[in-house]
Order: C-alpha cells, then structure tokens, then sequence
C-alpha cells in the first residue's frame, strides 16, 4: 500500500497585489511544514507541485528544510492540472450579472468594497466567493469558455492518477497544491456528490495535510486537513 499526500499552499497575499506569492505568515508555515516531517523522519519517493507560485512555492520551502537536515528530496514534478478551479474568471465573469439578480449579494460586494478591516473584508469575500461558486456549480452562472465544477473534478481525478503512477509501489508520494484539489481528492476516495465536495473546498487550512492510502484498486481518505506542526493557534489561517 502507498500514500498519497495532498498539501494544501501556505497563506497567500489576500489583497495584495500579487495575491499568488506566499505571505510572511504561509512562509512560516510551509517551514513548520517541512522541519516537523523531518524531525519525524518522513520521506517522499514522489513529489508533484501545482502550477501556482504558491504551491511551488510552499513545497520548495519544505524541500528547503530536507535538504537542510541531509534528507533526500525527489526531483519535483509539475502538473498543471493540480491548479486550483478557476475561481478569480468565476467571480469575474459571473458577479455583476448575479448581483444584478439578487440585491442582498450585491449589498455584501458593496460593504466589501467599502470596508477598511482586512478581517472583515476577508469574511465578507469569502462570503462572496461561495455564493457565486455555488451558483456556477448548480448551473445557474456558466459560460462556454469557463470550465464547470465536475470538469474541475474530473481535471483532478485525472491528475491523482498520474501522481498514483509516478509513486512506486508501497511508497510516498506528496502534491502541493490547494483547497479546491484537496477537496476533489477528497471526493475520489469518499465517494462525494459534487455538491458536497464544494462545501469541502472551504475546509483545508493553509499548510496543511490530508493522506491517501492506495493500491492498484484501492483509495481511501486516512488524513483530512492536519495541522500538528502549526501548535500556536495565531498559525492557523484559511486563506
């Protein structure tokens, strides 16, 4: 039997320009990450990251900390589909059109907008991005250029089967990549409706770790969004 473990990226710059690039906090916690495997001797045969600076990122920081300690770090694999679902061209496209339909949405994008708390703002955009992603997921915001959740799901069960393969047998395997992913491997081994699989989307902290234990004709969940190396509540963030 093998393992499968998905990371989801350390904490991303929310509102800052280049929302991709690890803040100082996702820094930390990718190298918690890394020194809390190391001190417990962990090792990888495989590694894959998601094509984001965030996931490349936060798995090169914990490559960093093997290394540091004489551990072996495979040569890092990059797979696109391990990216998250697409949902900055989701709220893009869909926002206006959707707050134009129900005014207690476009009440909540408005005290976004007008809101100086980075707290708050961040609560009230995630409040957003749910509203929307769940009306794209149920059908009622699409359009032809923009992939639809079930794609997004099928995109990372493939992608799981790939990373499956480059793992040897009785080995261990690490993705870096992000919520959404997680979730949708999630789904694979809990046999999830697509519904329920968004609402897990919300779930996976920043840093942290879900494992999968596989064989040819097996998948199943044995971890889902763990965070023993981030011991100081104040470590914990979601987005």
């Amino acid at each position: 039997m093998s393992t499968l473990t998905v990371i989801r990226h350390g904490q991303a710059s929310f509102l800052a320009e280049n929302y991709d690039k690890l803040s100082a906090m996702g820094e930390r916690q990718a190298r918690l990450l890394g020194e809390y495997w190391v001190a417990r001797g962990a090792r990888f045969d495989a590694v894959t990251y998601g094509p984001c600076e965030r996931q490349i990122r936060t798995g090169e920081i914990v490559a960093d900390a093997f290394r540091e300690a004489g551990a072996p770090w495979p040569e890092p694999v990059i797979d696109p589909d391990f990216d998250e679902f697409p949902a900055e061209a989701v709220v893009r496209r869909f926002l206006p059109e959707l707050c134009a339909r129900y005014p207690d949405l476009a009440a909540t994008v408005a005290r976004f907008q007008a809101e100086g708390d980075r707290g708050v703002k961040r609560r009230l955009f995630d409040r957003v991005l749910r509203e929307v992603s769940q009306r794209w997921l149920s059908g009622e915001a699409s359009a032809p250029d923009i992939p639809t959740w079930q794609d997004f799901c099928h995109r990372i069960a493939a992608a799981v089967d790939r990373a499956k393969e480059r793992c040897p047998k009785s080995s261990h395997a690490a993705v870096f990549t992000s919520g959404g992913p997680t979730a949708a491997t999630a789904r694979l081994a809990l046999s999830l409706g697509y519904e329920s699989t968004l609402e897990l989307t919300w779930s996976p902290k920043n840093a942290s770790f879900s494992e999968f234990l596989f064989t040819a004709d097996r998948f199943s969940l044995h971890t889902f969004n763990a965070t023993p190396h981030l011991d100081d509540p104040q470590l914990i963030t979601y987005r």
